[in-house]
């Protein structure tokens, strides 16, 4: 997993494949975050990896296979916004359940999810986490 590296920047090698194909601020917010968890977490990989994707998702949202910053920054989900791991909340899989509607569906429209113009706010929420999900799957193939 990641370490800051050479300028305080994340090595993008060992990143999670969506964060090498994102942004250098989204790599570098991943990356500090994990490796302060990782020193306080005891050096538990797993649940640093969790807090950096709980960082991340305050200021970006993954769109298809890769992070996009937020216009607005803050709580991304149901899971994020009732205390992150710990909540029994559903977590939306990176997509900012949080945006407006129209938000999600322009979101919606750039990935070309068929059926968009009839769905409300959670379709489109579903959706675009199955849609980032097929995306993801085929840019590692």
């Amino acid at each position: 997993m990641p370490k800051t590296g050479k300028n305080n920047h994340a090595r993008k090698d060992e990143l999670p494949s969506t964060l090498q194909r994102s942004d250098r601020k989204a790599q570098d917010t991943f990356a500090k975050t994990y490796d302060s968890a990782l020193e306080s977490y005891d050096k538990d990989e797993g649940r640093a990896a969790r807090a950096a994707y709980a960082s991340l998702k305050h200021s970006y949202e993954k769109v298809g296979d890769h992070w996009e910053a937020k216009d607005k920054r803050g709580p991304s989900d149901k899971r994020a916004e009732e205390g992150g791991p710990g909540s029994s909340a559903p977590t939306a899989g990176g997509v900012d359940a949080n945006a407006s509607k129209e938000h999600l569906y322009e979101l919606a429209r750039k990935m070309d999810v068929k059926g968009r113009s009839t769905m409300d706010k959670g379709q489109l929420v579903e959706a675009l986490k199955k849609a980032n999900d097929a995306a993801t799957r085929k840019a590692r193939e």
